[in-house]
């Protein structure tokens, strides 16, 4: 069984970015154009506000390169910046819980992406289809999935 799971692993942390990365950029795009359902505030983001404006920018931008798995662990090691500083400063300095902040959101987000950084983009991503044509080889890849060394 555990075999069967194992192999299975790469098509796992393949769909969880795909899933983190999409809800990632729906944020962004409902704060920055008003479309599923808008922003918190019922509006858009005015542009170049600080920080709502730039946090929605890598939102959209972040979460759409992780859900396309291009530049993961960058696009990954950004939002997950912008996510512990959106939980520091703006939801815990009102309580030090998540659930009496309203940060849950922002502190998943944050461990989430902090795991793609050291897992990589698993299956189904862009990263691995540049990487085969030619690129590094396995530049996005853990070190147990890349291709043994040979030695002659």
């Amino acid at each position: 069984m555990s075999i069967r799971l194992n192999q299975a692993q790469p098509y796992a942390l393949g769909l969880f970015r795909i899933v983190v990365g999409f809800l990632f950029a729906c944020h962004g795009a409902a704060s920055l154009f008003g479309v599923l359902g808008g922003s918190m505030g019922g509006g858009t983001v005015p542009t170049g506000t600080w920080p709502g404006w730039y946090a929605a920018v890598i939102q959209l931008v972040g979460g759409t390169l992780v859900a396309l798995g291009l530049g993961t662990r960058a696009a990954a090691l950004i939002s997950s910046g912008s996510m512990a500083y959106a939980y520091f400063k703006v939801h815990q300095p009102a309580s030090l819980f998540p659930l009496q902040n309203g940060g849950e959101a922002s502190a998943v987000f944050c461990w989430a992406f902090l795991l793609l950084v050291f897992t990589g983009s698993g299956a189904l991503a862009l990263d691995r289809f540049f990487s085969a044509r030619g690129g590094p080889e396995g530049e996005d890849r853990p070190a147990h999935e890349k291709a043994p060394a040979v030695s002659v």
